[in-house]
């Protein structure tokens, strides 16, 4: 079983998408034991990890890291390492979200989901496993001061843990039992969705040594970026198509989950995104026309079909 990794057939951003794909397979898929002091991954393990990570994806996380890195004006060597955890983070919350525990979903990207190809119990060791890889990537990255290591660090820490990514998953889980307020959805998804994709930002302000306005505009950026992606995933799951999407529409709909369509209408829904965008755009006036990809990048988030 080999995965290709490669990503969704997105005509944006090709040269990022084969980098990151390319680095996730240097270090995933040939990462067997890095010294002789190492003994290699299990061959099972190893070959969930491959499934989880190389099932495509639109890689926006590594994306954002790497353009931020660029439009600062840093050599991307320097971003390669975080860029690849971020999205390790990124596969073991979806592994996790799918388990029959939590969202007991069946298909991911179109493909069955990893404890579906393989068991549950490999799929919670796989999700564990890239965890921990994703900050032996960052601590071992000699491209980067030890400072700055400290603060990627710490900064992955707090957007993914009890106080980010997971606390967004635990409000998502218990609000299956209750309807949310308009503001309590909102805050469940800056910590679910948001908070990662305000780390990517802010990485790559600290590998592009950005000073401390520039680094403020690009987590407004972040936050806004990410809020409208999940408004636009709640919108896809009442209009996009199955095909397209690589799972089910209607998916929150049948578990009772409060969705920015449930509680604000379709159109209201429509609004707010356009909105998000704008304010993802104007909070990047400080790059000038260093800031066109990420730019665009704004405009794929609220534009796309999947």
């Amino acid at each position: 079983m080999t995965e290709s990794f490669t990503s969704n057939n997105d005509p944006s951003f090709p040269a990022y998408k084969d980098r990151i794909d390319s680095k996730l397979r240097d270090h995933i898929l040939n990462h067997t034991g890095q010294s002789p002091q190492q003994l290699p991954i299990p061959h099972q393990l190893h070959l969930a990890i491959q499934y989880g990570v190389g099932n495509g994806g639109k890689r926006i996380r590594p994306l954002l890291i790497y353009m931020i890195t660029q439009a600062l004006g840093t050599d991307l060597t320097r971003a390669d390492n975080t860029a690849c955890a971020v999205e390790l983070i990124h596969c073991y919350s979806l592994i996790h979200d799918d388990l029959p525990a939590m969202d007991d979903d069946e298909l991911r990207r179109g493909k069955p989901t990893l404890h579906i190809e393989f068991d549950e119990a490999t799929a919670i060791l796989a999700a564990d496993a890239m965890q921990t890889m994703a900050y032996e990537l960052i601590a071992s990255d000699d491209s980067l001061t030890a400072e700055a290591r400290l603060k990627l660090i710490a900064a992955l820490a707090d957007a993914s843990g009890p106080r980010g990514m997971i606390a967004g998953q635990m409000i998502d889980m218990e609000a299956e039992s209750r309807p949310l307020t308009a503001p309590e959805l909102e805050n469940m998804h800056r910590r679910k969705t948001g908070d990662l994709i305000a780390f990517c930002t802010s990485a790559g302000a600290i590998i592009g040594a950005a000073d401390p306005e520039m680094t403020a505009c690009l987590r407004q950026y972040g936050y806004a970026l990410g809020l409208a992606f999940q408004v636009k995933d709640d919108i896809l799951d009442v209009t996009g198509t199955a095909d397209i999407m690589g799972k089910p529409r209607g998916s929150d709909i049948q578990r009772n989950k409060t969705t920015f369509v449930s509680s604000y209408g379709l159109n209201s829904a429509i609004a707010q995104l356009e909105e998000l965008k704008t304010q993802a755009i104007t909070s990047l006036a400080p790059l000038g026309a260093a800031g066109a990809e990420l730019t665009t990048l704004a405009n794929f988030v609220v534009s796309r079909n999947h």
